[in-house]
C-alpha cells in the first residue's frame, strides 16, 4: 500500500500565538534566579520531588519590564499573594524583597526593556512523591525567568484565529479559574482542540455556555461602538483585562461585563484579546469566520491600545520621577 508523504517544515502550517516573539540569540544565555541564586539556564533546576513538577501545586505571574519598570507590579503582586493566601502557600518573602529578586536578575541579565518574566511559586520539595501538602517541608521554591521578548512583528496586522473548543473553564468549587496556578492542563486541552480546529488559539465558553476566556488571554468584542466581556465569573482576573476595562470608563467608551453568547461574537465588528505581555491583540476569525471587515487593528481597538500604551508610559514617568527625588 502507497504511504503518505511526509510532512516536512514547508507542508505544516504557521501557528500564531499572542504569546509568539521575534527570536532572540541572547535568550540562549540568560541568567535564572532560583531560591536566592542566579545561574545560567543550563544549571537552573529544581528537584523533580518539587511540588510543582509532582502536582502542580503553585502559583505564578507574568509581567513585562519597560524602560526600567515593572508594568503593573502591584497589581500582579496583589494577585500573587492573594492566591497564594487562598491555598496556604507561604510565599516566604514580602514584596519587597520579590521586587529585589526581579532587579538583581534584570541586572544580572542587563535587561532594561523588552523583558518577559515568568515568577513562579511552588510548595517547594516533598519528602515522598505524594499529594499531601504536610509532605512539602523545604520551604517555597522561587524560580525567576527573564527573557528578551518582543511580540512577534505583524501580529496586529495578521490577528489570533479563534475556534470554540470543548473545554471549558470550571466553576469555582472545583478549580477557581481565578488561581493562576501551575495546573493548567485545562488550557492546554483546549489549545490543542484549537489546533486540531486549525486554529490558534482556543474560545471558551463557561459552564452556562457563554463566551468566556480562551486558553491563554481574556477576551473582548465591540459590538455598535460598545466594549462586552465576560463577567469575569469563570476566567482569570486578568491585570490587563482590569486595565482596559478602567481606561474604557475613563475616556467614555461604554464597556460592560456581561454574559453574551457565540451569536453575538459573529455579528462583533472588532475582537481582541488581552494579556501581559502582547497587551492588546486583534482577532482576525472566530471559528472560521472573519470578525467585521476583516480591518485590523479595528477602530475602538486602535484607540483602546493607544490608551494603554500611554497608561504605561505615565506609569514609566512616574516611577522616574519618584526615582529623582529619592536620589535627592
Amino acid at each position: 500500500m502507497e504511504q503518505p508523504p511526509e510532512q516536512g517544515p514547508e507542508m505544516i502550517e504557521a501557528r500564531t500565538t499572542t504569546h509568539d516573539a521575534e527570536d532572540d540569540p541572547r535568550n540562549r544565555d540568560i541568567r535564572i534566579w532560583v531560591n536566592g541564586g542566579i545561574v545560567p539556564r543550563d544549571e537552573a533546576k529544581v528537584s523533580v520531588y518539587d511540588s510543582g513538577f509532582l502536582l502542580g501545586d503553585g502559583m505564578w505571574e507574568g509581567m513585562r519590564l519597560h524602560k526600567g519598570t515593572w508594568v503593573f507590579f502591584d497589581e500582579h503582586m496583589d494577585r500573587l499573594f492573594e492566591s497564594c493566601k487562598a491555598v496556604s502557600l507561604d510565599v516566604g518573602m514580602d514584596r519587597a524583597g520579590l521586587l529585589r529578586a526581579l532587579n538583581e536578575t534584570a541586572a544580572a541579565n542587563g535587561m532594561e526593556t523588552d523583558v518577559h518574566c515568568r515568577l513562579m511559586v511552588t510548595r517547594g520539595v516533598k519528602a515522598k512523591p505524594f499529594q499531601h501538602p504536610s509532605l512539602s517541608r523545604s520551604g517555597p521554591t522561587i524560580v525567576i525567568i527573564l527573557e528578551h521578548s518582543k511580540p512577534a512583528s505583524g501580529l496586529g496586522q495578521r490577528g489570533i484565529r479563534l475556534a470554540t473548543v470543548h473545554q471549558v473553564r470550571g466553576l469555582p468549587h472545583s478549580q477557581d479559574p481565578k488561581l493562576n496556578s501551575h495546573s493548567k492542563l485545562n488550557c492546554v486541552i483546549a489549545c490543542l482542540q484549537a489546533e486540531q480546529a486549525g486554529a490558534d488559539e482556543g474560545l471558551m465558553l463557561d459552564p452556562h455556555g457563554f463566551v468566556n476566556t480562551t486558553n491563554a488571554c481574556n477576551f473582548f468584542i465591540v459590538r455598535r461602538g460598545e466594549v462586552w466581556t465576560s463577567t469575569g465569573d469563570y476566567c482569570m482576573n486578568g491585570v490587563t483585562r482590569g486595565k482596559v476595562i478602567a481606561l474604557c470608563r475613563a475616556n467614555s467608551i461604554p464597556v460592560f461585563e456581561k454574559n453574551f453568547s457565540l451569536v453575538e461574537c459573529m455579528g462583533a465588528e472588532e475582537a481582541f484579546l488581552t494579556g501581559s505581555f502582547g497587551g492588546l491583540t486583534p482577532v482576525a476569525e472566530i471559528d472560521g469566520k472573519t470578525v467585521g471587515n476583516g480591518t485590523l487593528p479595528g477602530k475602538v481597538t486602535s484607540r483602546l491600545q493607544a490608551f494603554y500604551m500611554a497608561m504605561i508610559e505615565q506609569q514609566v514617568g512616574r516611577k522616574a520621577l519618584l526615582d529623582t527625588h529619592t536620589k535627592c
